[in-house]
């Protein structure tokens, strides 16, 4: 009966993903199927966490937090968890042989987010590498499937991935993020006046990021390259949406990529893969 537990835990993961996120849900399809559950795992576990610092606001978020970091614990040690979502994550932490370090830095982001915060160039890059970058490798450890050299060949281009799609979340959530959360992620900038030139410092660094994210996309193995290759696209997609508008409409509006765009992503970038065109 505890396959029937296995299975449970990982369909939750798998409603969490696709109820939350039609870009991460529709690249995770394209993915080999027996790194599906893997991948579903990891992204419910970090959106629960998520979702306690940025939409529990009527409940003692702290205190939640809390809990949810000493039962992620609980489960990697134990190998089972009665919440659904912390048994599918503990699972592929003990198969893949995630390393607790990037689980560490993981749920530091999450802490820091409770609070409103201010970030210098260094506090900054450390938030990016513990709700991001960390995220990244965890992914990147089960595509490698325990090939450590290939994973640290590829070790910083998944870290720029990651990198830049938290810095396009940060620009396309950045009305939200500042008006109702009180956070501002961009060090040295105001958002009471957020220019052009500081927009476009910020996009060229996404640009660097993607650059060197692409060049380990194409030595990615065969079972993982083509989903990981859509969500690059979608992303980039957004980015170039965004580099369109101005700095003042990003604080007015939140830009978005429509399903249909990214469908068309979806099949193009299936093409090019098929003909090895990536």
């Amino acid at each position: 009966m505890i396959d029937l537990y296995h299975k449970i835990s990982v369909d939750a993961s798998k409603n969490v993903t696709q109820l939350y996120s039609t870009s991460f849900s529709m690249g995770i399809k394209l993915l080999d199927k027996n790194i599906h559950d893997a991948i579903f795992s990891i992204y419910g576990f970090v959106r629960l966490a998520d979702e306690i610092v940025d939409t529990f606001h009527d409940f003692p978020k702290s205190e939640m937090l809390k809990e949810f970091k000493e039962e992620t614990y609980k489960a990697l040690d134990r190998k089972i968890s009665v919440n659904p979502i912390l048994h599918a994550f503990q699972m592929v932490v003990n198969k893949y042989s995630i390393d607790r370090d990037l689980i560490d830095k993981f749920l530091l982001s999450m802490e820091q987010d409770l609070n409103d915060i201010q970030y210098s160039s260094d506090g900054y890059k450390e938030y990016i590498v513990g709700s991001a970058e960390v995220v990244g490798l965890m992914c990147l450890k089960v595509f490698v499937n325990g090939d450590n050299d290939l994973y640290f060949n590829l070790e910083e281009p998944a870290r720029k991935l990651g990198a830049a799609f938290q810095k396009i979340n940060f620009l396309r959530d950045v009305k939200a993020d500042y008006q109702e959360l009180g956070r501002t992620y961009f060090p040295g900038v105001d958002l009471e006046k957020f220019t052009p030139d500081e927009k476009l410092k910020i996009e060229e660094d996404i640009q660097d990021d993607f650059e060197c994210a692409l060049e380990g996309i194409i030595k990615l193995p065969s079972s993982s390259r083509l989903g990981v290759y859509v969500a690059y696209r979608y992303y980039f997609s957004l980015f170039k949406k965004i580099k369109k508008v101005s700095s003042d409409r990003l604080m007015e509006e939140r830009i978005r990529v429509p399903n249909t765009k990214k469908i068309l992503i979806t099949f193009k970038s299936m093409f090019q893969n098929q003909f090895n065109w990536i």
